[in-house]
């Protein structure tokens, strides 16, 4: 395990889980919560989220890097710094729930991602809804959605449902690595 991932580790074990019962964006109810958002916007975690991302999906190849807001976003902007200070280069879009209904009426954000290969990420997932959701709005404008990569797995059928779809699926860390399984 290298140094940045056993780090993000340990801070999403200490700052991202919430023991007691939740009820999920999926409808399913649990004994504990892990709220990535409050490492995917922490000062010392985010640059860590970027570099473990980057370094799940090193093999590869894709021009853009995006999913479902809110999970998404901050992931894919970690990831956009992080490949940056390596000096790569990836851009970032933004899947809204729902197209706009003024402006430019767009429901993908960001730069087109129209004929490129794009992966969609997410913080956690747990049925594969919102991933999956992001994948449709991507290949509706003509993206070629390479792989789904999460922050957590919850280990909740999402994994099969995205490999139904003919897509690669990547988990920087499971539920047993949280220590929740």
């Amino acid at each position: 395990m290298t140094d940045s991932r056993a780090r993000l580790l340990d801070l999403i074990r200490t700052k991202a889980i919430v023991h007691g019962r939740v009820t999920l964006s999926s409808g399913k109810e649990a004994d504990y919560y892990v709220d990535l958002r409050r490492i995917t916007l922490d000062g010392e975690a985010a640059p860590l989220v970027g570099q473990v991302m980057n370094d799940l999906v090193s093999d590869l190849e894709v021009d853009a890097v995006g999913g479902l807001t809110m999970g998404a976003d901050p992931v894919a902007t970690a990831m956009v710094h992080a490949r940056a200070a390596r000096g790569g280069r990836l851009d970032a879009f933004v899947v809204r729930k729902a197209e706009k209904a003024h402006g430019l009426q767009q429901r993908i954000e960001g730069p087109s991602i129209a004929g490129r290969r794009v992966l969609v990420v997410e913080d956690t997932s747990t049925t594969g809804g919102s991933p999956l959701a992001a994948v449709e709005a991507c290949q509706e404008v003509g993206a070629q959605v390479v792989a789904v990569a999460v922050i957590a797995d919850r280990s909740s059928g999402a994994e099969e449902k995205i490999r139904e779809r003919g897509l690669d699926y990547r988990a920087a860390y499971s539920m047993k690595d949280l220590g929740l399984a």
